[in-house]
């Protein structure tokens, strides 16, 4: 299984995603906790609760989507490791990484955004296992599974309990869901996700999540993954005593032209040296 056959088929199951957690009405079946009273208490509308709960709802039909396609489904051994799933391809044993990121709408065209993981650690010691479930560059590619929901403001009142009699009268927090599925560096920023965190920032345009048309798309994975090793925040540059060399794809640009500038002024004299090394004996 290739990188594109792998997104074209989770692609295409995610369709039904929307249908699963959600009624005719497009809100969403969950409704709340329920105690060993029956006594129901509504979820807060805060993202990292409806996150876990959403997430908790989707191993079911991704543990389908990889019994379908011959994949192994291995959630995360801990909380903080990435990938949320990898799914191991059995007769290849290719490894696909995919987070389950989820957030909510400000507008008909833009949401409030997502972290796209980290940009330090595992993304740069690529062959490390810290915090990571296999070595980043075992995996052939790294996906998102993104959600993306309206919140109910409305029913945001966490004071309230029901029982089981009021079921259709609790409100629910989430509704309108669209899934989406992509690569991660066509979803990607040039930003840190928030403040100076040092995770990778997403696309708010939802136009260009669901499209994979962020800033990196058309400039490929090789530059995402050269961008994100080498951003500093303000901290990291602080703590090394240097200033940073860029600070958003537009002087990334820049900052690559000054040294392809450099080498085209020497290009001549480049040449010589490289044939001067050709002509050095081996065990030189």
């Amino acid at each position: 299984m290739t990188n594109e056959q792998f997104l074209s088929a989770l692609q295409s199951e995610a369709q039904s995603f929307a249908k699963a957690v959600a009624n005719d009405e497009g809100e969403w079946i969950i409704k709340g906790f329920i105690d060993i009273y029956k006594n129901v208490y509504t979820i807060s509308i805060d993202t990292k609760i409806v996150s876990k709960v959403l997430e908790l709802l989707l191993f079911p039909m991704l543990a389908e989507f990889g019994h379908k396609h011959d994949l192994e489904l291995e959630l995360s051994p801990q909380q903080n490791f990435y990938p949320d799933i990898s799914f191991v391809h059995r007769p290849t044993g290719r490894k696909f990484a995919m987070d389950i990121k989820s957030t909510y709408r400000v507008s008909e065209e833009t949401v409030n955004g997502m972290t796209l993981g980290a940009f330090t650690g595992y993304f740069r010691s690529r062959a490390s296992t810290k915090n990571i479930r296999y070595p980043y560059d075992e995996y052939e590619g790294h996906f998102v599974l993104g959600v993306i929901y309206s919140q109910n403001q409305a029913a945001k009142d966490e004071r309230k309990t029901y029982t089981l009699a009021d079921l259709d009268k609790i409100p629910s927090v989430i509704h309108s869901f669209q899934f989406f599925v992509q690569p991660k560096y066509r979803i990607a920023t040039g930003r840190p996700g928030s403040g100076n965190t040092k995770n990778i920032g997403s696309c708010l345009n939802i136009s260009d999540l669901v499209n994979g048309t962020g800033p990196f798309h058309r400039l490929g994975e090789d530059v995402y993954d050269d961008y994100w090793m080498y951003y500093l925040t303000k901290d990291m540059a602080l703590a090394l005593e240097i200033e940073r060399p860029y600070t958003s794809i537009r002087t990334y640009l820049e900052y690559k032209n000054r040294g392809v500038d450099v080498l085209r002024a020497y290009e001549e004299d480049l040449k010589s040296l490289e044939a001067d090394d050709a002509s050095e004996p081996e065990d030189s």
